[in-house]
C-alpha cells in the first residue's frame, strides 16, 4: 500500500503557511491571528479553483490542533498533524456540500457538534463548496454558525461566493484568494520538476502555467501527465499543445498569413489540415481569437517586456509575430475577433460545425484585406469636418439624377448702378404693360426636388477650400450693393423656409455680393461665422438660392468683417434704402425679418410667425396633388 503512486498535486500540497504560493496577504493574516490568539469562530475562504483554499483550511486546522499549538509552524509529527496530512483526522471533519446539501445533513452536523474533540484542542468543520448547500440547510446552520461551542471552528470554502447567503457571510471572516501569477507557477513547477527529475523545457513550463489560468492544482496535474509521455527526450511546447489540444503557433501563423493575403482557397486548405489533426471547430476559433488577441497586444504595446508578460510568448515567436501585427491596424484586428466570436455562437447551435468554420474563414479572407479600415476612418473624418463647416461632402460614387427646379430666365442679378437701373426702368416701362411689371422671379420647386437638393453632396475638397477662404484679419473689398442688390437680398431672405435661419441671416449678417454666380456674406463675430456653417443654418439658405437662381452648386463665401466695415455697410444700406423709397413705389417684397426701431419684441415675433404661416400654408396651383398633399402634411394639417 505504501508503494501506491501519489499524484503530484497531492504529494506537493502545502503543509505549512510558508509553502503556500501567491497568497502572502492571507498567510500573514492567519499567522498573526494565531500569534495574537485572535482566531475567529468562522472563516469563509473564496477564490478560483486550485488557489489554496482547502489547503489553507487544513494548515489552519493543523496549526490549531498541533501538540505544540496553537502555532504557526506545526510539527507534522504528532498524531493530530499526521492524521490531517493523511486525510484521516478525527477532530477535523471535512464535508462536501455538493453531496451533503440537505437540511438533514445540516441537522446531522448540529447533533455531533456538542461532542468535545478527542485528540486536539478544537473540533474543526471544513465545508467545501459551501455555496451548494440549500437555503434550508443554510438557515439551519445560522444560529450555530454565529455562536458555536467554544471549541468549535467552521471553515467554509467556495468558488462562487455570490451564491452564499449574506446572512452566512456576515457571520464569517472572509478571505479572498487571488489567482496565482504565471511567474509563481513557473517557479513552483521548476522546483517540482527538478525534484522529480522531469526533463522539460522552460518554454513548456511557461505554456503549462499559462493554460492553468492561475490554478496551481491544474498546473501540477498537467505536469504529472506530461511526465509519462516520453522519458527519452525533453518535453517541449509542442508536447504541451498536443496534450491540451491546442493548435501550434506555426499553424496559426500560416493560417493568419492566408487570411491577411486574401487567399480564401489556401486558408480553407490550411483549416482542413488543422481539422484533420483532431481539432474541433470551436477549439480552432478559440485559438484564433487568442492568436489575434496577441497580435492586438503586440500592436498596442510598445514595451517589449510588457508584451512578453501579457502574451506569455517567447522572444523568437514574438519576433515572428511582430511584422504580421504591423501589417494590420487595430480596427482590423478587432473586426476579426468580433467576427470569430459571432461564428463561435453560430457553431454552438448548428449540427454541421465544420461547414460554418469554412464559411467563417472564407469571409475573413475575402473581407479583411479588401476593407480599407484606415481609409474609411479618414473619409469619415473628412465628412465630419465638411459638415461642421456647413458643406455637404460629395463622394465619387454614382449619384442619382437630380432635377433642377424650373425657374424663369433672368439675364443678370448683379447689382446695378443708379443710372443703369433708371435706364432699365425706362426700357421696361416702354416695352412691357403695367400688369407685367411685377413678375415672379422663380418658380417654386416640388417637394421631392427640394429633398434631392438637400441631399445633394459637395466634394470634401470644396470644404477645405471654403475653410481656407476665411481669414479673421483679411482685408475685405466690399462691393457697393445697389438697390437691385438689396431687393435680391430681401427676396432671398423671404425664400428661406426655416424661420430661425432666416432671422439669423437677416439680423446678424451683412450682404457683400449677390449675383447669379456668387453670394458673399459677412459677420462681425467669429462665433457667428461658425454658426452660419452649421447644416441647420446654411442648408435653408442654399435651398433658397437654388429656388431663386436655379443653381444648386452656387458657392457661399462667408467672411469675417470688422465693426468699422459693418458700420460702413449699414450706412450704405440705409442711404440706398432711402433713395429707393423716394424714387419709386414701395416694393411688393417685404423683409419681415428686419426689426423696426419702434417695434416691440412681442410684435416683432408675432409678425415673424404670421409671415412664416403665410409662406408655409401657401400652396402654388401648378403643383401636383401629391406635392400639395406632402406640403400640407409638413405644414401640420395632417398631424395630431
Amino acid at each position: 500500500m505504501s508503494n501506491r503512486y501519489i499524484p503530484l498535486y497531492r504529494k506537493y500540497r502545502p503543509q505549512t503557511f510558508n509553502d503556500l504560493i501567491g497568497q502572502e496577504n492571507i498567510t500573514q493574516a492567519l499567522s498573526n491571528a494565531i500569534k495574537l490568539n485572535k482566531v475567529a469562530h468562522a472563516y469563509l475562504f473564496c477564490g478560483p479553483r486550485g488557489t489554496g483554499k482547502t489547503s489553507s483550511a487544513r494548515i489552519l486546522a493543523k496549526s490549531l490542533n498541533c501538540i505544540n499549538g496553537p502555532t504557526t509552524e506545526p510539527c507534522g509529527k504528532c498524531p493530530s498533524c499526521i492524521d490531517i496530512t493523511n486525510s484521516t483526522p478525527v477532530d477535523v471533519i471535512e464535508i462536501d456540500a455538493a453531496s451533503n446539501r440537505s437540511v438533514e445533513d445540516a441537522q446531522n452536523i448540529l447533533e455531533k457538534i456538542q461532542y468535545v474533540p478527542i485528540h486536539g484542542k478544537y473540533k474543526i468543520y471544513i465545508i467545501d463548496e459551501v455555496h451548494m448547500l440549500s437555503t434550508t440547510a443554510f438557515n439551519a446552520l445560522l444560529k450555530t454558525l454565529e455562536e458555536p461551542p467554544e471549541n468549535v471552528i467552521f471553515i467554509l470554502a467556495t468558488t462562487e461566493a455570490h451564491k452564499v447567503l449574506e446572512t452566512i457571510i456576515s457571520r464569517c471572516q472572509r478571505f479572498d484568494f487571488k489567482r496565482i501569477t504565471i511567474e509563481d507557477i513557473i517557479k513552483r513547477l521548476e522546483y517540482i520538476a527538478k525534484k522529480e527529475e522531469i526533463n522539460i523545457s522552460k518554454e513548456a513550463l511557461s505554456s503549462i502555467a499559462k493554460s492553468a489560468q492561475g490554478g496551481m492544482r491544474d498546473a501540477l496535474a498537467l505536469l504529472d501527465q506530461l511526465s509519462i509521455l516520453d522519458t527519452q527526450k525533453q518535453i517541449d511546447v509542442e508536447d504541451v499543445e498536443n496534450l491540451l489540444g491546442k493548435i501550434s503557433a506555426n499553424a496559426l501563423f500560416e493560417l493568419t498569413e492566408k487570411i491577411i493575403s486574401n487567399k480564401p482557397q489556401d486558408a480553407v486548405l490550411e483549416i482542413n489540415k488543422i481539422y484533420s489533426k483532431g481539432n474541433e471547430p470551436l477549439q480552432i476559433l478559440s485559438n484564433l481569437i487568442e492568436y489575434f488577441r496577441n497580435l492586438l497586444i503586440i500592436k498596442t504595446c510598445n514595451d517589449k517586456e510588457s508584451v512578453l508578460m501579457l502574451t506569455q510568448l517567447n522572444e523568437d515567436l514574438l519576433t515572428k509575430l511582430t511584422p504580421q501585427a504591423q501589417t494590420l491596424d487595430t480596427i482590423a484586428i478587432n473586426y476579426v475577433i468580433d467576427k470569430l466570436a459571432v461564428y463561435m455562437r453560430e457553431i454552438k447551435n448548428t449540427p454541421d460545425r465544420y461547414l460554418w468554420l469554412e464559411i467563417c474563414i472564407i469571409e475573413l479572407s475575402n473581407k479583411l484585406s479588401n476593407t480599407g479600415f484606415s481609409n474609411l476612418v479618414e473619409r469619415i473624418e473628412v465628412l465630419e469636418k465638411a459638415i461642421n463647416n456647413g458643406i455637404q461632402p460629395q463622394f465619387n460614387s454614382a449619384q442619382r439624377p437630380s432635377v433642377k427646379p424650373a425657374i424663369s430666365q433672368a439675364s443678370d442679378f448683379s447689382p446695378l448702378s443708379s443710372s443703369e437701373k433708371d435706364n432699365t426702368k425706362k426700357q421696361s416701362n416702354n416695352s412691357e404693360p403695367q400688369e407685367n411689371k411685377q413678375q415672379t422671379i422663380t418658380k417654386k420647386s416640388d417637394p421631392e426636388i427640394i429633398i434631392k437638393e438637400e441631399t445633394h453632396i459637395i466634394s470634401p475638397t470644396d470644404a477645405v477650400i471654403a475653410e481656407e477662404s476665411i481669414h479673421p484679419h483679411q482685408t475685405i473689398q466690399l462691393e457697393q450693393s445697389s438697390e437691385n442688390g438689396l431687393e435680391l437680398w430681401e427676396t432671398l431672405l423671404s425664400k428661406v423656409a426655416s424661420l430661425p435661419s432666416r432671422m439669423f441671416f437677416a439680423n446678424l449678417s451683412y450682404p457683400l455680393t449677390i449675383t447669379k454666380d456668387k453670394v458673399a456674406i459677412g459677420f462681425t463675430k467669429e462665433a457667428f461665422v461658425k454658426q452660419s456653417k452649421e447644416p441647420g443654418r446654411i442648408t435653408p439658405l442654399k435651398l433658397a438660392l437654388t429656388e431663386l437662381f436655379g443653381n444648386s452648386d452656387m458657392p457661399i463665401d462667408i467672411k469675417l468683417i470688422s465693426e468699422q466695415e459693418a458700420e460702413t455697410l449699414k450706412a450704405e444700406t440705409k442711404k440706398k434704402s432711402n433713395i429707393s423709397s423716394t424714387s419709386k413705389p414701395q416694393s411688393t417684397i417685404k423683409n419681415n425679418d428686419i426689426k423696426n426701431e419702434n417695434e416691440s419684441d412681442i410684435e416683432y415675433y408675432e409678425k415673424q410667425l404670421n409671415h412664416k404661416n403665410e409662406l408655409e400654408t401657401k400652396i402654388p396651383e401648378h403643383h401636383s396633388d401629391q406635392a400639395k398633399m406632402i406640403l400640407e402634411l409638413f405644414n401640420g394639417k395632417y398631424m395630431d
